[in-house]
Parts: structure tokens; sequence; C-alpha cells
């Protein structure tokens, strides 16, 4: 049978693919540490979704990995366990002496990029393995997709992300960002110094209104400019809340002074300290892109699209590409081997299909 093994299946956005997975008729099978969360979710979905084919397995995927996925047998593995700004390629190795598909929603820089490193091996096994399938460089990649033909040139990319306080924040991606708070980035296309979560500004979004956006460290910065031919990139992330967005702005000047702290450990307490403020925010988030360059005439021009998610469905965006490439995996309609990063492999109109029950809007200016 072809199953869909999500590790991390209850978390954040595991919960997400594996509702969307067993609504399309794929077999999933949860699999986390905990039997009452993983228990409570299988049944969740069961009352939602007749005749839901869905298992669990309890396990932790840093020790008996390679005995659970030669017993459950699926035709893909989807990794949500990050940060995976602190994790190696284990997962992934181990899916590929298996003979098993890989999929995960990677936002680490370094772990992206660095995924063609088992290229040879995937290919060899005849698998698939595809790093960062979520809104970094999944979604992103696809608006340029999209759009790239109405461009001679790309002078400049400015994009980014700002979820609403009311929508669901998980530990692992709090954490993936304090690893790069107020530490210097790599120097990126047009940017040969920047910190993260610093170069605030204020971006305007269609409904939302301002919001505050701080340099964040994404696989983009290094992926799009050499393959769109991007001369200037820059991705940032921003909170609803001022006071929140500026806390975190606050604690970066922290770290780049040189004070001893340690984000990453302190996440938990972090995340649950910004759930205290909710109740001043909304469920309201969105994305925008922002391309310039000159057109097919060599005449400047200016493009942005945004995607505007209201209700608290904004979490649900980054979940789209590892649902779109597993279902294909399993109606074996893509059949591509090796290892890269999601770079082009979703198309921007099957990405907004798959958000068609949620309250998500796409506008283009």
């Amino acid at each position: 049978m072809n199953k869909v093994l999500i590790l991390g299946g209850y978390g954040n956005f595991g919960k997400r693919i594996a509702t969307a997975l067993v609504k399309a008729g794929v077999p999933v099978v949860i699999a986390g540490r905990s039997e009452a969360k993983a228990s409570l979710l299988a049944d969740e979905i069961r009352q939602a979704v007749a005749q839901a084919s869905i298992e669990i397995a309890i396990f932790d995927v840093n020790e008996v990995f390679a005995e659970q996925l030669a017993r459950i047998a699926p035709k893909v593995v989807i990794n949500t366990c990050g940060p995976f700004q602190l994790c190696d390629y284990s997962v992934a190795k181990t899916c590929i002496q298996h003979g098993v598909n890989y999929i995960d929603l990677a936002d680490g820089r370094e772990f992206v990029t660095g995924i063609t490193s088992l290229d040879a091996l995937a290919s060899e096994a005849g698998v698939l393995v595809v790093s960062g399938a979520s809104t970094v460089p999944g979604l992103s990649s696809a608006v340029l997709e999209k759009y790239k033909h109405e461009f001679s040139e790309i002078d400049s990319l400015v994009y980014g992300i700002s979820p609403g306080q009311k929508a669901n924040r998980g530990l692992a991606t709090t954490k993936s960002i304090m690893t790069y708070v107020g530490k210097p980035l790599k120097p990126f296309a047009g940017n040969d110094k920047a910190y993260g979560w610093q170069g605030i500004y204020r971006q305007r979004y269609p409904v939302l209104g301002k919001r505050w956006m701080a340099n964040c460290e994404v696989p983009d910065l290094d992926l799009l400019p050499e393959r769109y031919g991007i001369k200037s990139i820059r991705f940032s992330a921003g909170m609803e809340l001022g006071l929140m967005h500026l806390g975190i702005w606050f604690m970066s000047w922290l770290v780049r002074i040189g004070l001893p702290l340690n984000l990453p450990k302190r996440s938990a307490l972090l995340l649950k300290m910004s759930n205290w403020f909710d109740v001043f925010g909304s469920p309201d988030g969105g994305m925008h892109v922002d391309i310039r360059g000159k057109d097919k005439q060599g005449k400047p021009k200016q493009l942005q699209w945004f995607v505007i998610a209201k209700e608290g469905d904004g979490p649900q965006i980054p979940t789209i590409p590892a649902i779109i490439l597993a279902k294909k995996l399993v109606s074996e309609t893509l059949t591509d081997t090796g290892a890269k990063p999601c770079v082009g492999l979703v198309l921007l109109e099957d990405y907004l299909k798959e958000l068609n029950e949620f309250s998500v809007q796409e506008v283009v200016v």
C-alpha cells in the first residue's frame, strides 16, 4: 500500500498535512513520541473523514527510525521535525537506504542548499529527495516561475511573511528563527552584510495594513539568484504586533553586541510569552513578493504579488508543497529521482488550488 509516513505527524504542520492527504484518499501514518497526541489526532481525522485510512506509530526518529521504516514500508516520508538548522541528513539517508522517497519542510539555509550532496545516492536508489517543500523556497519559486516570463531581467526581489498573532505558531519554527536572531548572515545577492531580525522596515499589505518586517535567513538567498538571475534579494518576516516584533529586534541587538544569550534554548518560554499577547492580535496574515526589473522591451517593470490568509488559515500555506509532491509520488505521476531543493517543483496554480477550501486570497498588483 502506498502509505505516507509523517514524522512529527501531530505537530503544527504535520497535522495539517495528515488531514489533507487523508481527505485525498492517501493512507497516512502519524509518527511521533506521544501516543496520546497521535491517537487524539487520528480520532479527530476519523471523525471528520469517512473511511479514513490512518495509523499511528510511536517512536523516536533519532533512535529506531530504520527499524520502523522497514516495518511500515511507506512510499513517502514527510519530515516536519525541525528546526532543521540543527539537523543532519541522517533521516533522509535512511530513507534512501530503504528505497523510500523523502520530503521535508526545512527552511534552514545550509540544510536545504546542501541536500544536493545526496543526489547521487538518491538517483542510484531510484528515489526522490526534496528539501524545503514549504513556503520558502516552494511558494516563492512558484511565484517566480509564474511571472518570470514577464521580465527580461530581475533587478530585485523583496519578499516576506507576516503571520497573524493568533495563528498557530509551532515550537520548531520559533526555535529556527532564534538560531540566527542578531547573528551575521552569510552574504547574499545585493547584501554583503546583514544580521538576523535586523534591517527592519514597514510593509503594507492589502486588507491587513502595515506590518513590521526584519531580515531572516532562508535557502532562497542562495537558490533564487542563481536560478533566476536576481541581482538583489531580501527576505524578511514580521510579527503582527509591533511590540512583539520590536521586542525580538531588541534581543537581536543584545546578541549582536556579544551578550551570551542562548535564544534557541529559551524558545519554548518565548513562545509561551508571545501567546499571552494573542488577545491584542488577529488570526490574519500574509506574504508579499515584490519583483522589480525590466520588461521584454527593456522598460522598468514592477509586479507585486500577495497572498492573504484569514481566520487562522495561514499555517496551511507552508504545508502545500509537501502535500502536492506526496500525492504525485503516491500516484506515480511524479517519477523524478535524485536530491534537490524544492525550487520550481510546484506550480502556483496547483498551490492555490490546494488552498481553495481555506480563507486564502491572491492579490496581484
